[in-house]
């Protein structure tokens, strides 16, 4: 079974407060180790059900900068997956000037790469 909570986190002069939303209360020093506190505190008023799978997002109250956090997370994440679409677009462009049977250097001088990354990139097309 998986779940998921969210949980504000005010800070303090030892920490954080964690506020479950929907309930609880608990606390934390740094918020890197925010989601395993949350974590451990589910276990403690729940032990029948294993929480290590939860999805736990932790919304720091932080004011205006966080509109600036999750703008950037966001540009991170459309990032990610813009160059996930490149190297897709590279291989299959690869694929196909060898199998018209262009030379790895042809290819290389094509698309502006080494001749190294062409073999890579050939390499993981057939993987």
């Amino acid at each position: 079974m998986s779940g998921q909570v969210t949980v504000r986190a005010t800070r303090w002069q030892l920490g954080w407060d964690l506020e479950l939303v929907g309930g609880g209360v608990t606390q934390v020093r740094t918020l890197a180790r925010a989601a395993a506190q949350v974590r451990d505190y589910l276990d403690t008023v729940d032990p029948a059900i294993d929480h290590a799978g939860w999805e736990i997002d932790v919304v720091p109250e932080i004011g205006p900068a966080l509109t600036d956090v999750r703008r950037a997370q966001a540009a991170v994440a459309a990032a990610k997956a813009a160059s996930q679409a490149a190297a897709r677009d590279l291989r299959q462009a690869v694929r196909r000037l060898r199998e018209a049977g262009l030379s790895v250097s042809d290819a290389a001088a094509i698309l502006g790469v080494s001749r190294g990354r062409i073999s890579q990139l050939s390499a993981d097309e057939a993987a």
